[in-house]
């Protein structure tokens, strides 16, 4: 992903609205992307009249200068300041490969004679029709008509670089799937071809190799990495559990490097603790809070959900448990996992702890590498989770609260609780579509610009809860 989002900048026009309205919208667009950070590229005023476009010949101008531009820009703005030309459009966009925002100038009382009047309502109904005819995919959101100048834009822009940010992402993601899938969990069986189709790549790798590659790793990167490591928990067991992990960690960076991954879903047991006495928690929420989606147990749905969380918000995605309930409040539940969360979702750095169901298992010093913390807490997020079925990625999406209870003291790794209004029809959602018992989640209220993204450009089915 490019470190900040670009949008171009078209204007639509028909010729008899006067022509200050569309130097207006120039000047108010460029201002208004500015403001809300981002970058623009917007073409020459002189190559067209009012640098508008407003004809089938300008239309093709504008594809030309999109062409040249190729690459540098992740998102469309089509401001429409009066009714505009579609058929200007059609010729402009068709190959624009990009997702388009389509926004309208409001009309407001005391300028509705014809020599003020924009109808740009009216005309956003034409493009849009238009639009669609010709598969060309765009977005719109509400209010229907807004002024770039007006702070409910600013909204709709940071909304829209979400979905640039998923669409740009996700379209060509590889995702490394580092383990077989655990032979018991027959939840997170995947159809790779249904991924496949929708864009995503995933590469797989055999422990066996990664247990070699381990032994392969230099004395500097292991330094480099304890020290990244014990920034995010404080380490209290032998020197040499430290090293595996950091030499695990090194292999993993490895494979992300090589294959160009954004995602990793990874096998976290039994044969790290068996072998080694390990667990990857600490290294999975380390590459969260670096923009690799990393989920555990080989979930690779659910580590491509993440991944589109993640983009959305421009934030740290975590992969929980939906644990247990909450007593009687039917609107909570209990949300936990091992220690996969990255420090930028937890209240101060955790403790590295050994994983006591392996430790029931297989004996004391089995598991090192779980990070008991506490996860933030008072906090709105969005969450998710994601399947494969019938060729199709799936996923239900909603937005939520982490509470300020305290967790009990019966619980290690991470865990907090999360109330939603419509909980049980959730959790009976979750166990009628036969969704595993994971949960991804993210900082932040980024529901509606993930659904959009995922459904309108890159064709997944999405259950909302919001």
């Amino acid at each position: 992903m490019p470190e900040k989002i670009t949008f171009a900048l078209y204007f639509g026009n028909r010729g008899f609205f006067p022509g200050e309205l569309i130097a207006d919208a120039r000047r108010e667009l460029v201002e208004a992307v500015k403001k809300a950070g981002y970058g623009y590229i917007i073409m020459d005023e002189s190559l067209t009249r009012y640098g508008a476009v407003e004809t089938r010949e300008e239309g093709r101008k504008y594809a030309a200068f999109l062409e040249a531009y190729r690459g540098q820009f992740q998102g469309l703005i089509l401001s429409m300041p009066n009714f505009s030309d579609e058929n200007g459009a059609q010729a402009a966009l068709s190959e624009a490969g990009v997702p388009i925002l389509v926004q309208a100038y409001r009309d407001m009382p005391g300028k509705m004679d014809f020599a003020h009047r924009r109808d740009s309502m009216c005309g956003k109904f034409a493009m849009c029709n238009v639009l669609r005819q010709c598969g060309i995919k765009y977005t719109i959101m509400e209010p229907f008509t807004v002024d770039p100048g007006e702070a409910k834009f600013q909204e709709h822009l940071e909304a829209f670089a979400g979905i640039c940010r998923i669409v740009t992402g996700m379209k060509r993601l590889n995702l490394g799937a580092i383990g077989a899938r655990t032979t018991a969990f027959k939840t997170v069986r995947v159809d790779e071809i249904g991924l496949q189709r929708h864009g995503v790549n995933v590469e797989t790798f055999d422990l066996s190799e990664v247990f070699r590659l381990m032994k392969e790793v230099k004395p500097d990167r292991i330094a480099a990495k304890k020290n990244r490591i014990l920034e995010t928990t404080a380490f209290n067991y032998e020197d040499a559990k430290l090293e595996t992990i950091a030499r695990l960690a090194s292999v993993v960076d490895d494979y992300i490097e090589e294959y160009d991954l954004g995602a990793v879903a990874i096998r976290c047991w039994n044969e790290l603790e068996m072998t080694y006495g390990i667990a990857p928690c600490l290294i999975l929420g380390e590459l969260n809070d670096r923009g690799i989606a990393a989920g555990c147990e080989v979930d690779v749905p659910n580590a491509v959900i993440m991944k589109a969380l993640s983009l959305a918000g421009n934030s740290a995605p975590m992969l929980l448990d939906i644990n247990n309930n909450y007593g009687m409040e039917d609107d909570k539940s209990i949300l936990f996992h091992c220690g996969p969360v990255p420090l930028s979702l937890m209240e101060g750095k955790g403790v590295t702890e050994e994983h006591l169901m392996f430790r029931k298992s297989f004996g004391a010093g089995s598991g090192v590498g779980i990070n008991h913390g506490q996860i933030k807490r008072n906090i709105e997020v969005t969450f998710a989770s994601a399947k494969t079925e019938n060729g199709k990625i799936w996923s239900f999406l909603g937005e939520g609260r982490l509470t300020g209870e305290k967790m009990e003291e019966g619980f290690f790794g991470c865990g907090v609780v999360m109330q939603h209004p419509r909980m049980q029809e959730i959790v009976t959602y979750v166990g009628r579509e036969g969704y595993r018992h994971h949960l991804s989640l993210t900082a932040g209220s980024n529901a509606w610009a993930v659904r959009e993204a995922l459904t309108n450009y890159l064709g997944y089915e999405i259950h909302s809860f919001f």
